[in-house]
């Protein structure tokens, strides 16, 4: 078997050339035969070979940087495929162009891609560097090897290790490592880990993963502050204007999200995440026809992608409706139709088509078909999977059937049952009201349901405080079992256990709370834009083979009892452990 660090890598390994240019590919395709790449599969477009990568495990990847007229960019799939989480520890992906500007560079660099190649080269310098990108996989191994056995914590300890000790490849480890602990929940690790590395050595993404400490840790304010003092240093970096619009959105300062989600769609017309984050942002502001033009670009962008949240899709559905665009409508159910037939188990996707066959409905006039359905959807709303999203998106069909003078006496209860269930926090909150923003009562009946929420909060704390945690507790837990929300539960866990020891008989109350959290279901800690929106700009794709089935493996949460008491916040929500998503690799 041939060592890494000659030209002749153990077959059989397999290469994607993405490259527009027929000449461009023919020349590599000879010098990676050459190297001993067994097997060679092309691409002239992005989209393909996105399409390529979300299915198959490639060993190198060599992707051009522009297209010519298109949109589209090396950059810009690999944004993609990161953020999606597609390319696993083991693929060397090498950015091939023939421009040296410090900006593209940089901004390579900081995707956490394995090499930069400037046009033109020779074989022996590309055999060079593709060596040199592998052995950095393999001093890294014994990292990896831990993150595939699942061995989290073994895999953080191995990445500060190394980067303490200054061992070869220091630098990435500390990026995989801070990437684990942040994502492990231990913030205040995290945080101290990037900022040790911008004080070895500046770097964006260290400078990106301090904000991102800040938001898990409940301090989206000084995230805004870090982000903006990096988005002044270099105005391109695109990542983190994803990064400052998801703590605007948590602030609920949706006016500037909406802003800073243009920026980022500007410096990459052609993502379809950010893509839809604009659109999905301009629907919750009201600005219907931005919101139909970019959620309907993004959907022929990405709609057979893996990066495509069919919350877009709902969305796109409900401006069509406010055009009174009866092709769009149907265009949207066509669309709603073909992915059920590959995803006909996902209850998601189903809750979905039935939003959209609903408002088909109504603007077709079917009224009291429409009414029934959207009953149906009512009678879920204390389901353990009716979850926030379904929770917006039936808002939005009862406002639409409000001003459309629909009799419907129980819109109002339904609204607050929607409301006391999820007005957690002020970000929360106002995209629920938003969501409701065709029927202005509706809106407001969102917006008292916090006041509520927060009063009820502010009673157990004083309670508590005054010597009686466990009526504290009792009264959480009933106004949560009336409620189902998931801030008076927790408020309710983290009372029990700072003042368990000097309670009678805490047992019963917690299982108490264990059976009503299972009941609830999960719930958000923050606001959220889609489900992808927990993909982590900035950071680095943590991929394992999980044992048994297909399924992500979780970094599970720290335990409960390093939560701290947090008296009823108003603007930032307390922020249990997000977990770490970690993809298994596809079969080629």
């Amino acid at each position: 078997m041939a060592t890494e660090s000659g030209p002749n890598p153990a077959p059989p390994t397999q290469a994607l050339i993405v490259d527009s240019n027929a000449t461009s590919r023919s020349i590599l395709v000879g010098q990676l035969r050459e190297y001993g790449v067994t097997r060679i599969v092309q691409c002239s477009r992005v989209q393909d070979a996105r399409a390529r990568l979300e299915h198959t495990v490639f060993d190198y990847v060599l992707c051009d940087q522009f297209f010519g007229e298109s949109n589209y960019s090396g950059q810009t799939l690999l944004d993609d495929l990161r953020r999606a989480q597609l390319l696993p520890f083991s693929t060397v992906f090498f950015m091939v162009t023939a421009e040296a500007s410090y900006a593209a560079v940089a901004e390579a660099a900081e995707s956490a891609l394995d090499g930069y190649l400037l046009k033109p080269f020779t074989p022996s310098a590309l055999f060079e560097r593709l060596s040199l990108a592998r052995l950095r996989k393999i001093y890294l191994k014994p990292i990896f090897d831990a993150i595939e056995a699942e061995d989290f914590e073994q895999a953080a300890a191995l990445c500060v290790e190394r980067f303490e000790a200054r061992k070869p490849y220091w630098l990435y480890a500390a990026r995989i490592g801070s990437e684990l602990l942040l994502r492990l929940g231990r913030h205040d690790e995290a945080r101290t880990l990037f900022e040790a590395v911008i004080a070895a050595r500046a770097l964006p993404w260290a400078k990106l993963g301090v904000a991102r400490a800040q938001i898990e840790s409940g301090q989206a304010a000084r995230a805004i502050t870090t982000l903006q003092e990096l988005i002044g240093e270099d105005a391109s970096f695109a990542d983190a204007y994803d990064v400052l619009g998801r703590a605007q959105v948590e602030m609920g300062n949706f006016s500037q999200a909406i802003e800073t989600y243009r920026t980022a769609s500007t410096l990459t017309p052609d993502s379809v995440v950010r893509l839809q984050k604009l659109g999905m942002m301009s629907y919750y502001m009201g600005d219907r026809a931005t919101a139909t033009k970019v959620l309907a670009r993004a959907t022929v962008l990405g709609i057979d992608s893996k990066l495509f949240d069919y919350q877009s899709l709902v969305l796109l559905t409900f401006a069509y409706y406010a055009e009174n665009d009866r092709k769009g409508i149907e265009r949207c159910m066509a669309d709603f139709a073909r992915i059920l037939e590959r995803h006909h188990s996902s209850a998601r996707i189903r809750r979905f088509a039935e939003v959209a066959r609903a408002l088909q409905l109504i603007q077709q006039r079917q009224f009291s078909q429409a009414v029934e359905s959207v009953r149906g959807m009512a009678r879920e709303i204390t389901s353990s999977t009716f979850d926030f999203e379904a929770a917006c998106n039936l808002g939005s069909l009862l406002a639409v059937l409000a001003v459309t003078s629909i009799e419907l006496p129980e819109g109002d209860s339904w609204v607050r049952a929607l409301g006391m269930r999820y007005a957690n926090t002020r970000g929360l909150t106002e995209l629920m009201a938003n969501a409701c923003n065709l029927h202005e009562p509706y809106s407001e009946l969102v917006r008292d349901c916090l006041q509520r929420v927060n009063k009820t909060a502010e009673v157990a704390m004083a309670q508590s405080l005054g010597g009686d945690p466990g009526g504290a507790v009792q009264n959480l837990l009933a106004e949560a079992e009336r409620t189902l929300n998931s801030k008076l539960l927790d408020m309710a866990q983290q009372v029990l256990l700072r003042h368990s020891a000097r309670m009678a008989g805490p047992e019963p109350l917690q299982a108490a709370i264990d059976a009503l959290r299972t009941r609830m279901g999960t719930a958000p800690a923050r606001a959220i834009l889609g489900q992808d929106s927990e993909r982590h700009p900035g950071g680095v794709a943590l991929r394992v083979r999980s044992s048994g089935d297909n399924a992500p493996a979780r970094i599970p949460p720290p335990p409960q009892d390093s939560l701290a008491l947090n008296p009823a916040p108003t603007d930032e929500a307390d922020d249990p452990a997000a977990a770490l998503r970690l993809r298994p690799p596809d079969s080629p």
